[in-house]
């Protein structure tokens, strides 16, 4: 089972509120966020769950979305009141203290969209990953959309590989095996990311359509602009054409099954079948 209480812990250390704000993580927002409103409608009441100090919350709830903020850490639940109050922002709908796989507080077809940005990082068995998709399921109104990121097994495992070299401590032979041999990762220290789960696409989709949904589509985020971030934003300032062209190319070829499965965080957009 998942050690929720490793995962509470290490978001308590992580530097997750502006993640999303550095280059690694600005591209994934920027690109992940332009996604994400072509599918929304400005009436939608979205839930968006596992979703932190709330950045994709803040800015939903900036373009006039109605949001309900969830997540297990009280820590960055705070963060995001917090912000939202220093800086005047737009208030959300509520901030919940949630575990993605009991969402019992709240009723059947309550939300028009549900954003699943970190929960099946962590969930290691398919009981608690099936358990929090048809919970999902069960919130979302009729023909809802579910955005759901996910760590591609080969991206999971080469990362494994690298932490494996820089932090001993973290990772040794036993762990490392059995990353590659079952997606698993459980760290050996109580340093640094915590109860990683890595799935092939081919098991994201048939976790979702089992649990009656339609895939709309699946495809890598950052896809071939994964680890050159920074540069690319360098580029951004001196040469917009350029970026311009890039981001097209990092688009264009995001449903390749090879750059889906190497290329960093990946995401399922599906529709609930009813």
């Amino acid at each position: 089972m998942t050690d929720f209480n490793k995962i509470k812990h290490y978001y308590s250390l992580f530097d997750e509120q502006h993640r999303l704000e550095k280059s690694e993580g600005r591209l994934e927002f920027d690109i992940t966020f332009n996604i994400i409103l072509q599918y929304l409608k400005k009436s939608d009441n979205i839930l968006d769950l596992g979703g932190g100090a709330g950045k994709y919350s803040i800015e939903l709830a900036k373009q006039g979305f109605k949001v309900t903020l969830a997540d297990l850490s009280e820590r960055l639940l705070e963060q995001a009141k917090l912000y939202i109050n220093e800086n005047s922002l737009p208030q959300l709908q509520g901030f919940d203290i949630v575990n993605a796989i009991d969402l019992n507080c709240y009723k059947d077809e309550s939300f028009d969209s549900v954003l699943l940005f970190g929960p099946l990082y962590h969930l290691l068995e398919s009981d608690e990953r099936n358990k929090c998709v048809s919970e999902v399921w069960r919130v979302l109104k009729p023909n809802g959309i579910v955005f759901a990121s996910y760590i591609p097994y080969l991206s999971g495992a080469i990362g494994i590989v690298n932490r494996a070299m820089y932090f001993s401590d973290q990772v040794d032979i036993n762990n490392l095996e059995a990353v590659f041999e079952s997606g698993k990762f459980r760290n050996n220290s109580n340093r640094g990311f915590q109860e990683g789960y890595y799935p092939t696409s081919n098991e994201i989709e048939q976790l979702f359509n089992k649990n009656n949904f339609t895939k709309i589509i699946l495809r890598s985020i950052r896809g071939i602009g994964y680890n050159k971030e920074e540069k690319i934003y360098e580029i951004s300032d001196k040469k917009r054409s350029l970026f311009d062209v890039i981001l097209k190319l990092i688009n264009e070829t995001a449903t390749n099954p090879s750059i889906v499965e190497t290329g960093g965080h990946a995401i399922y957009i599906g529709c609930k079948n009813t």
